[in-house]
């Protein structure tokens, strides 16, 4: 699937039981999902938890599992416009902008999804506040693994309602909508995006920081640098820097149609890549190159 806030917690949540049309426990209501957690799996179903949990000590992982997850979860109704469904479904879910407070995450954290098959997405605190992604536990009153449709199961995160808060050159904000979720991991955000930042003396250029945001959002999901990044693609970071500073041609063509190059990648095109926002990332990928770096000293 290589596909500010304005109120407070308790006034969305209002929100969201309004549209759905339907009342439902949520996370403050139902008991603590902190006093759940399990320090192993019981079943397939179970999400893991990492990160920076209150009361669980560094490098360990902590589980919930499905019924404990619904039980605090909500009905909702999500939109079209977030990309999973063609029409309208009914979901029971969970406002990921919850779960940092329910485990005493500090606020300087990301979410970080993690899907079994090595997609990862990054949900900055800006994105939760502007886009309240949900995390869906139920589709039409079944198991996401149930559904008709695909395998989202276990898990899948969603929107009620996705509109595009930024555009940059080309690239427009777009939902970040995984599916196959199965690890939740709270890490800070400066740690995990300063694995990516521009590197050099001209790091805070506009063309390099654009070429980051856009990388941060796209790239990021399905390419590594380091531990840091998603292993789906298994090309990492290292790799697109080596193309785009030795191959820019090559860069754009793949970037715009990766199935020109590579009949069996599942990489998304992005053929509204124009000529500026192709400079932009390929002069923030060559930031990495071992020649910039030095020349940067």
């Amino acid at each position: 699937m290589c596909p500010v806030r304005g109120k407070r917690i308790i006034t969305f949540l209002a929100a969201l039981l309004a549209v759905s049309g339907a009342a439902g426990p949520n996370v403050a209501q139902s008991p603590a999902l902190s006093t759940k957690l399990h320090a192993a799996p019981t079943s397939p179903s179970d999400l893991a938890l990492s990160g920076d949990l209150a009361g669980v000590p560094p490098g360990e992982t902590r589980y919930l599992t499905r019924d404990d997850l619904i039980a605090a979860s909500q009905p909702m109704t999500i939109s079209p416009d977030d990309g999973n469904f063609k029409d309208a479904a009914k979901v029971r879910a969970i406002p990921l902008e919850d779960l940092p407070r329910a485990f005493g995450v500090p606020p300087t954290d990301m979410l970080i999804a993690d899907c079994k098959d090595k997609y990862q997405t990054h949900y900055t605190r800006r994105y939760l506040a502007n886009h309240h992604p949900v995390l869906v536990t139920e589709l039409d009153g079944a198991p996401l693994s149930e559904s008709k449709d695909d395998d989202y199961g276990p898990y899948m995160i969603a929107h009620m309602n996705f509109k595009p808060t930024f555009k940059i050159l080309a690239h427009e904000d777009e939902p970040q909508i995984p599916w196959g979720v199965v690890h939740l991991e709270f890490r800070s955000e400066a740690t995990v995006l300063g694995a990516i930042a521009p590197r050099g003396a001209h790091a805070g250029d506009a063309a390099l920081q654009d070429g980051f945001k856009i990388a941060q959002q796209n790239c990021f999901r399905c390419h590594n640098y380091g531990p840091e990044g998603g292993l789906k693609s298994g090309v990492a970071w290292t790799v697109l820097t080596a193309l785009a500073a030795n191959s820019p041609d090559f860069f754009t063509a793949y970037v715009r149609d990766p199935k020109s190059k590579n009949p069996n990648t599942q990489m998304a095109a992005s053929p509204q890549y124009d000529s500026a926002t192709m400079a932009a990332l390929i002069a923030y990928f060559r930031t990495f190159a071992p020649a910039a770096q030095g020349g940067s000293h």
